[in-house]
């Protein structure tokens, strides 16, 4: 018997099930590789972002997760390059989802009990998708920001109901937007951490600081 398909578990109903010690043999996700492309290139070097946006309350099997990450990962290698780009997928599939196995072979009556002791057993993991929340994000140079929109527009096929493609505002990764992103660079306050970047404040011990950047200007909003 082999998987059910995804729409009959597509809506979510009840309450998360995540696997546990009381929740066992649970089968591992599809879905193992979270972060794809050039995942080490500093936040300086993709200032291009763009996401894939649920717009709709559901439940995201992890072989639908695993297989937008194929798509989107094979159309920017091949028109972007596989060291322009970095894609991370942002929803994990944590919730279990239950089968109760029914057997339809001959003889199977005297096996079968119905519904009773329906509980099923688990089969697989998917996600639980919130409206408005990101499924993929991908950053690149703004060359390929054409590229990156053509490949998330190919994984929305691998989803069930509907998706939005969304072109961020902020640099990479990061919170900032990218004009802020720039005034900040340009005032020393920005430190590169990974595909992130910390901003300097004006609080903590002064021990910490470089000299001549324990008082960065007062910036006016």
């Amino acid at each position: 018997m082999g998987r059910r398909p995804a729409r009959c578990y597509r809506q979510i109903k009840n309450k998360p099930y995540p696997k546990s010690r009381y929740c066992r043999g649970v089968p591992d996700p599809k879905i193992r590789i979270y972060d794809v492309g050039m995942k080490r290139k500093g936040v300086d070097e993709f200032p291009f972002c763009v996401h894939l946006v649920s717009w709709e309350k559901e439940n995201v099997s992890s072989e639908a997760l695993e297989a937008a990450r194929i798509a989107c990962n094979k159309y920017m290698a091949k028109f972007a390059g596989k060291d322009a780009f970095h894609l991370r997928v942002r929803v994990h599939p944590f919730h279990v989802l239950r089968i109760n196995k029914m057997l339809s072979c001959a003889g199977a009556d005297r096996l079968q009990t119905g519904m009773r002791g329906a509980f099923g057993k688990p089969q697989g993991t998917c996600a639980r998708v919130a409206i408005g929340q990101v499924l993929l994000s991908v950053r690149c140079k703004d060359s390929n920001s054409i590229h990156a929109q053509e490949a998330l527009r190919r994984a929305k096929f691998k989803f069930p109901g509907r998706q939005k493609i969304i072109v961020s505002r902020k640099w990479g990764f990061t919170k900032f937007s990218r004009t802020d992103y720039l005034k900040y660079k340009s005032e020393n306050r920005i430190v590169p951490d990974g595909v992130n970047a910390k901003l300097l404040g004006c609080h903590g011990p002064l021990a910490y600081r470089e000299p001549g950047r324990a008082f960065p200007p007062a910036t006016t909003a």
